[in-house]
């Protein structure tokens, strides 16, 4: 398999776009981030991003808040696609997106969400599971499909809720097991192992 080529979208910081670039930079991923955008002109992903000299750029989401559709969706593809990217991996990237970048990298869209989906979709997963009294939380890694974390389940991870936990400290721990899952499932991508059939995704041997 040739180097996979990862166009990161994002909103915040970057930790996870960051945990991606440590598992290239260690040798455990052979991918290459081609290009960074943030939906958010100061975002603390780009600056992550220029200093492993990958080029990141603000792109202007409007008119929409909390949707990438229309006019901007149209930028956000053409500017994938000019970076050679073959993938599109979501890093706390605050929008939904909608068909047509979907269609443009059809099974090509990842996601991570913290929490075992499909228990607690949607905003502050970890909360959702300690407000429910859940004793399990965790981490997804999935494709991207036209509902709001609803895609094919690639890699999860759990986390164990304990009696002290606030929301902050359970959000943490979470974050620890993103960091591994993320570079986990896109190894899986990277090496041809991911195959979805209807809503699962089914996982090749290694072959040696």
């Amino acid at each position: 398999m040739s180097t996979l080529p990862i166009g990161v979208l994002g909103s915040g910081s970057g930790t996870n776009m960051q945990s991606i670039q440590d598992a290239i930079d260690r040798g455990e991923l052979d991918a290459k981030i081609v290009c960074v955008i943030a939906d958010v002109p100061d975002a603390k992903i780009l600056d992550r991003a220029r200093r492993h000299g990958i080029p990141a750029d603000y792109l202007d989401p409007a008119p929409f808040k909390t949707k990438l559709e229309g006019p901007a969706e149209d930028r956000y593809i053409a500017h994938l696609r000019a970076h050679g990217a073959e993938v599109v991996v979501l890093a706390g990237f605050m929008r939904i997106v909608k068909p047509k970048l979907l269609a443009a990298f059809p099974n090509r869209v990842l996601n991570i969400h913290p929490a075992l989906l499909p228990a607690f979709p949607g905003v502050a997963a970890w909360k959702q599971a300690l407000d429910y009294g859940a004793k399990v939380a965790g981490v997804t890694v999935h494709f991207v499909d036209a509902g709001t974390d609803t895609g094919p389940i690639i890699v999860q991870r759990a986390v164990p809720v304990l009696d002290d936990d606030t929301p902050e400290s359970l959000h943490a721990r979470i974050q620890v097991e993103e960091h591994v899952a993320y570079p986990e499932a896109l190894r899986l991508l990277a090496a041809g192992r991911l195959r979805i059939e209807g809503r699962r995704v089914l996982v090749a041997p290694e072959t040696t």
